[in-house]
């Protein structure tokens, strides 16, 4: 079903336009948009391993979150800016501003149907500043919305008791953590005979990279032809069932705050007319 990962009761799409319409407290409700990609992810995990996870992660918050916080999931964008990856088949991938006007229009959507808290949830490291740019286009168009875009891993979680030092600095793209979910959210789908560990090298400049990542623009195709980007070889299942427990625990707790949340209000005519002088006001201090 359209559903996927995310309770049916948390779904809003499964809702009438009417039931939508007469909500209570919709200006608190948060809604979930998870935001993955197609794209490759070496030769033992899926292609759809970025938009599986945002959507497993995220639903699974979503099942346990308490009754008492009005949330709703919303079918996810599976599609993501994947260009460095385009080399490999099966990558499927919009350009920024197709994305950027994907996301601009349904948080546009999301706001006339009378919501005010939406979350970008995003599960692919090539496009949080797509993501990002969108939701401050909604903010300058609607000083009372708020929108707050993230990458789905980046909550405190159990990897790191199972990854090794090297890849935690260097890891980048279908590598334990993502293997470890991947055995926890679509086991079917994941090939561990084939995978190979393939670790990037240091960048050579500490003062650009203190961590060694590439300080660089790069393609996945730079690293080799395996299109992995780290070492999946030691992730099992059991990891990633206490990985995707502990990050969803923590999806739960940021829903919650979100919900409670209160941010500076601004009326749409003064940000549109500073978006239009090229300039914004700065909101005074009783507003917070």
């Amino acid at each position: 079903m359209l559903h996927g990962y995310i309770p049916p009761h948390r779904f809003l799409p499964y809702l009438s336009w009417t039931a939508i319409d007469g909500l209570p407290d919709k200006a608190d409700t948060v809604i979930v948009l998870p935001v993955g990609a197609i794209e490759q992810h070496g030769p033992h995990l899926p292609c759809s391993v970025d938009s599986v996870i945002a959507s497993g992660v995220l639903g699974k918050a979503l099942e346990k979150l308490p009754a008492s916080i009005p949330a709703f999931g919303m079918a996810p964008i599976t599609y993501g800016k994947s260009d460095e990856h385009l080399h490999f088949p099966g990558t499927m991938t919009l350009t920024g501003p197709t994305l950027l006007a994907s996301v601009t229009e349904i948080g546009e959507s999301v706001y006339r149907a009378g919501f005010r808290k939406l979350l970008l949830a995003n599960g692919h490291g090539g496009q949080p500043q797509v993501l990002e740019m969108a939701a401050r286009e909604l903010r300058l168009r609607h000083g009372d919305f708020l929108i707050v875009p993230f990458h789905v891993s980046r909550l405190p979680n159990a990897s790191g008791r199972f990854i090794s030092d090297e890849e935690k600095r260097l890891a980048m793209h279908a590598g334990h953590s993502e293997t470890a979910l991947m055995l926890a959210l679509a086991p079917d789908t994941v090939h561990m005979e084939r995978a190979v560990a393939n670790v990037p090298p240091v960048f050579p400049s500490k003062l650009l990279s203190a961590d060694g990542r590439p300080a660089c623009a790069w393609t996945a195709r730079d690293f080799g032809p395996s299109g992995i980007i780290g070492n999946p070889l030691g992730a099992t299942r059991e990891q990633g069932l206490e990985i995707l427990d502990t990050l969803s625990d923590s999806w739960v707790q940021a829903i919650t705050d979100l919900h409670q949340m209160r941010w500076i209000e601004r009326d749409a005519g003064s940000w549109e007319h500073g978006h239009q002088q090229g300039h914004i006001e700065r909101a005074p201090s009783a507003g917070l």
